[in-house]
Formats: structure tokens, C-alpha cells, sequence
């Protein structure tokens, strides 16, 4: 199946893949967010648990010093330069003395000054730790007695290792999501190319109806198909009850005109004279004429719908084998191709065709005469077939050649014959747009190359 810019199916895998890319794109995107924020509220809660065991294990002496040996249960508090720290400082008159955790080796600078407390008495911002880590600062200010003393409670947490958990996290989201679009991709191309192969049998099937293997849409296809290859059957049927009746007013047609040229020829003859054999010879070229148009006819009707397929080798040897009879002083050779060459026409005019011109040659050749058929390779253009016939004798001259193909001309009046085989021949070559040459052949004598379409 073809896979260009211009196939069905190329532009629906494409459009199925842009599609799936953005579709997938944004679900990353999406999930990200959420992740995000779902992580941010959850850090921001532990900040808010930790603040409230802080606050708890702590109190004041009666000299006013601060008293606690809080535990938060998280070993990061232990860790120097973790990012996660807790302290307590005085901020009122009369209480002195400070708390923080081991983690903390030095001061962390406040930024806290115009950051409003919320409801609860908290309030949020960030800040530099000692290790340059971005910390999260939650930060209360409680009284811890009856006579209003009061602390600052404080707790930071590591943004760096929140974000570096929402990377990972997003990294692994686009990585499988990469990874099933890869897989969707594939299957999504692998379905629709199964879903278009009916159509490639349709095409199939067509293209063997026009080179004349079949007669009609054979198969069984989907539903979708079905109602096409029916109506293209239909279309064929009638294209072939249309040439049936084509060829039944012809024959009607020439029926009807044998009777009556016959009399005038019987007519003219028994006239005599100059006055009979005028009437003979304009009766035989209007029997001519007649011939000739419904040849035309008959083959147009046929080129342009149905096409016939003719294997050229069974008549040729049936032909050569039938003149070599004829003609015992003659060697006739035939050289067949092994390939499997087809005529896209009608097995009559082959044989009018070739049967011309090898009596053509028969009657000039000395002692030879040489027919073949060359394979398709070796013929340009390709799609053709190429009849060569040679013979060994006086042949043509390349200035009098055209003058051979004319109707009834002859080149020489001491053979019999009324010049009309070339003619015929150049006919119904033109009809079927191939090409007749005359040349010199290696034998001595003429050349004659015929190509005509194949099936």
C-alpha cells in the first residue's frame, strides 16, 4: 500500500498521531498540575503538624527561660544543612534563652516583616537556608504564660526536595505516557491499514478487470465496501451490455450492407467494360470503407471500457505453423519470451495484425524469415508488446516507406497482392495507439516492429 502524502491512509495516521500527541501532551500537563498542587498542600500540612507538636513541647520556666525537648519524629531534623529546621526564639520582655534543632547550624535570615498572620496566626513565606536550600517557612507567635510572654515558633521544610519530587514524578508521568502513546501510535496505524486493505482488494480486483483476468468485482468485502464493488459491478455490466449492443448494431449493420455491395459487384462485372470495372472498383473500396469504420468502432468501444487480454504466442505459433506449410522453401523461425506477455485487445485483430505482415513477409523473403516476440524489459516503453517480424529479402527503402503504409499503394506491381495488408495493419495499430516502423533488417531484407499495448 502506498504511503504518500496524497494516500487516505498516511493523512489518517498522521491526523490520529498529531491528535494523539496533543491529546497526550495536555493529560501530562493536567496530571502534572494536580500532582503539583496535591504535593504543595501536602507539604504544607506536615509544615503545619510539625509547628503544632513544636509548640506543644514547649514551655517556660519560672526564671522565664525556655524549656522543651521537642521531637518531631523526623530524622531530618537531626541532619545538619537538611533544610529541614525548627526553632524557638523570645521575642517579649522577660523570657530568655533559645531552641532549635541540630539541623540548624546558623541563624535564618527573616523575611517575615510585612507577611500578615492569617485566622489560625500563621503565616507562610520562603526563604535561604544555610546550605542555600529553598526553604518553606511556617511561622506562629504564641504566648506561653499567664503573664503574656511570648515566642516564635518556626518550622522550614525543603522546597528543593519537593520539587525534585514533582520532576521525578513528572518525568515519569510523560516517560509512560511516551511510551503508551508509542504503543496507541502503532496499533492505531496497524488498524487502519487493516481497515483499508479492502479497499487495496477493491483496487486489486480493478486492476485485474482492466487487464481482462476477470470479469467482475470478486470478494468478500465489509459493508461499508460492499455497496462500491456493486455498483462498479453494475457500472461494468453495463459498459459490456453497452459494447454487446455496440457490436450487434455493427454486425447488423454490415449484414445489411454485404447483400447489397455484393450485387453491385455482380452487377459491375456483368456490365463489363469501363463502365463495369468503375463500378467494381468504387463498390470494393465502399466494401473497404464499410470494413474498415466498423473495425475502428468496434475497437474504440472495446479500448475505452473492458479491456480483452490476448496472449500473443498461441496465435503466433498456430500462424507460423500454418504459413511454414505453405511456404516449404522458406525457414521460419519463431523466438517465444519466457515471461508472460498479454495484448490488452481482442484476439482477431492480433491475428489480422500478425497474419499481414508475415504473409508480407512470405512473399518477399528469399529464404528466411525471423518472428519474435521480445520481452518487456528489453521493449521501451514498458506495459507494451513489441512483435518484430524480419525477412531476407529486397526490403524497403527508407524514403518509400511511408509511401508503403498508404491504402492500396504498391511498391511493386510483379508481386500479386492489392496493397492493402500494410495498410491494415498500420490501421489498427493507430486504433489501438501503438506504433508501426519499417526499417532495415540484420537479414538483408525488412524490419518491421510493432507495439501495441499491453495487458
Amino acid at each position: 500500500m502506498n504511503l504518500g502524502p496524497r494516500s487516505v491512509a498516511f493523512r489518517v495516521i498522521a491526523f490520529s498521531t498529531v491528535w494523539a500527541i496533543i491529546t497526550l501532551v495536555i493529560i501530562g500537563t493536567v496530571i502534572s498540575a494536580l500532582y503539583y498542587r496535591s504535593s504543595a498542600a501536602s507539604f504544607r500540612t506536615l509544615l503545619s503538624a510539625h509547628l503544632f507538636n513544636l509548640v506543644s513541647s514547649v514551655s517556660v520556666s519560672d526564671d522565664g527561660t525556655l524549656t522543651g525537648n521537642p521531637d518531631l519524629g523526623d530524622l531530618r531534623f537531626s541532619e545538619p544543612n537538611s533544610g529541614w529546621y525548627w526553632s524557638v526564639t523570645p521575642i517579649s520582655d522577660g523570657l530568655h534563652g533559645e531552641l532549635h534543632s541540630l539541623s540548624l547550624t546558623q541563624p535564618i535570615p527573616s523575611s517575615s516583616r510585612n507577611i500578615p498572620f492569617d485566622p489560625d496566626f500563621r503565616r507562610h513565606y520562603r526563604a535561604r537556608g544555610p546550605g542555600g536550600q529553598r526553604l518553606e517557612v511556617l511561622e506562629s507567635e504564641v504566648v506561653l504564660d499567664t503573664n503574656n510572654r511570648v515566642a516564635r515558633f518556626r518550622v522550614t521544610g525543603n522546597r528543593d526536595e519537593l520539587q525534585a519530587d514533582i520532576d521525578g514524578f513528572q518525568h515519569r508521568v510523560f516517560l509512560y505516557l511516551s511510551l503508551f502513546g508509542i504503543g496507541m501510535i502503532l496499533i492505531n496505524g496497524v488498524a487502519i491499514l487493516l481497515g483499508l486493505r479492502p479497499l487495496d482488494r477493491v483496487r486489486q480486483s480493478l486492476q485485474r478487470v482492466r487487464e481482462g483476468k476477470a470479469q467482475r468485482l470478486d470478494g468478500d468485502f465489509p459493508a461499508e465496501i460492499g455497496p462500491l464493488a456493486a455498483e462498479t459491478n453494475a457500472l461494468i455490466d453495463n459498459n459490456r451490455r453497452m459494447i454487446e449492443r455496440s457490436r450487434l448494431q455493427v454486425g447488423n449493420l454490415a449484414h445489411s450492407l454485404k447483400t447489397p455491395i455484393a450485387v453491385l459487384l455482380n452487377e459491375g462485372r456483368t456490365i463489363g467494360g469501363r463502365q463495369g470495372r468503375l463500378v467494381v472498383e468504387q463498390t470494393a473500396q465502399m466494401q473497404l470503407q464499410v470494413e474498415h469504420y466498423l473495425r475502428r468502432a468496434r475497437i474504440a468501444a472495446q479500448r475505452d471500457s473492458v479491456v480483452f487480454r490476448t496472449p500473443p504466442a498461441p496465435p503466433l505459433e498456430r500462424l507460423v505453423r500454418v504459413l511454414a506449410k505453405l511456404n516449404p522453401d522458406i525457414d521460419i523461425k519463431l523466438h517465444l519470451p519466457e515471461g508472460d506477455l498479454a495484448f490488452a485487445g481482442e484476439t482477431e485483430d492480433f491475428e489480422e495484425i500478425a497474419g499481414n505482415l508475415l504473409e508480407n513477409a512470405m512473399k518477399w523473403a528469399r529464404r528466411r524469415v525471423c518472428v519474435s516476440l521480445p520481452d518487456s524489459g528489453e521493449a521501451p516503453p514498458s506495459g507494451t508488446v513489441r512483435l518484430v517480424i524480419e525477412d531476407d529479402g529486397p526490403g524497403i527503402p527508407a524514403e518509400k516507406a511511408a509511401e508503403a503504409l498508404k491504402r492500396g499503394r504498391r511498391l511493386d506491381e510483379t508481386k500479386p497482392g492489392s496493397g492493402l495488408g500494410l495498410s491494415i495493419v498500420s490501421d489498427l495499430v493507430e486504433e489501438y495507439g501503438g506504433s508501426l516502423e519499417l526499417g532495415r533488417s540484420e537479414l538483408g531484407g525488412l524490419k518491421v516492429v510493432v507495439t501495441l499495448p499491453g495487458a
